[in-house]
């Protein structure tokens, strides 16, 4: 499919309520599940990201998931101006945002505003409505029990799909073994249900003109702070400025570094769905160093 089309274009402009550039559109860098442009409007430019009409879903989760960030007021995202879909192709027109290099600066008011988003507590784990992590959905369903909503809806759930994949043997074995054990890591910590971004790797943030931390692409639900904090270290692109920040605002329980494996194998487990290659060996390798430090 190609994009975009005069049709979408139409869409757009009736979507957006303004006229806007004919094709061709100038593409840019918005992630793997759509395809993302930068789009001249007779009100300035805006940020347009596209997927065929089927995956529509996967565009109106990130609204609302945008939206439910911005509510929380302590971390700026890309706000959702419109969205639609013809009968080829779904869109999302988001504001656009000039970025400009990470400074020290930018990662402690990220560190600070990270630990205001999770101060954001709801009363159960989960979100509203399910939504996805990448391409993959992510069953969202309210618990007042973590253990038991990490064990089903995120581990357990991506083991599953793991096994449809045709990933057997011997992960399925020893994750069985490490879903009966996950409360061992709970013995003495109770997470509250913060609100996460829930995929904040170093792919998804950035830096404003005016120096402000931009986060986006999220898959937001509420559950342990802990799991957002993982996450920036699995693939990098955090430093030091952003640590100190968050720990300042909001101290770690001292054995949060034991809980890292866990929340990343979720990633790892995902990362193994969609593209498989050695993520199935980092899958392994994780759930073995968490087995021993199960005692199991």
């Amino acid at each position: 499919m190609s994009f975009p089309g005069e049709a979408l274009r139409a869409a757009l402009a009736e979507a957006l309520g303004t006229a806007v550039a004919e094709a061709p559109w100038r593409a840019v860098h918005g992630g793997c599940i759509a395809e993302s442009f930068r789009v001249e409007t007779a009100k300035g430019p805006v940020f347009v990201k596209c997927a065929p009409a089927g995956q529509r879903e996967l565009l109106e989760a990130e609204r609302e998931g945008l939206e439910a960030l911005a509510a929380a007021e302590a971390l700026r995202v890309p706000m959702p101006i419109a969205d639609g879909a013809t009968e080829a192709a779904a869109f999302l027109a988001l504001e656009w945002v000039e970025f400009r290099p990470p400074t020290p600066s930018a990662e402690r008011a990220l560190g600070e505003g990270l630990a205001a988003l999770h101060r954001c507590v709801g009363g159960c784990f989960g979100h509203e409505r399910d939504n996805f992590i990448g391409r993959t959905p992510q069953p969202n369903g309210a618990s007042a029990d973590w253990v038991a909503f990490l064990r089903e809806r995120r581990l357990g759930h991506q083991l599953e799909l793991a096994a449809a994949n045709g990933h057997g043997g011997r992960l399925q074995d020893r994750g069985g073994r490490l879903l009966e054990c996950l409360d061992v890591f709970f013995a003495t910590y109770r997470p509250l249900p913060s609100l996460l971004h829930g995929d904040l790797w170093g792919g998804n943030w950035g830096v404003d003109e005016a120096g402000r931390p931009v986060v986006f692409d999220p898959a937001v639900y509420r559950g342990d702070r802990e799991a957002d904090l993982a996450m920036t270290r699995l693939f990098g692109g955090f430093g030091p400025a952003f640590y100190a920040a968050y720990v300042r605002e909001w101290p770690l329980d001292a054995a949060a570094g034991t809980r890292r494996d866990l929340y990343n194998l979720y990633h790892v487990l995902n990362h193994l769905n969609l593209f498989g290659g050695g993520y199935g060996a980092q899958a392994e390798s994780m759930i073995d160093r968490l087995l021993a430090a199960a005692g199991r």
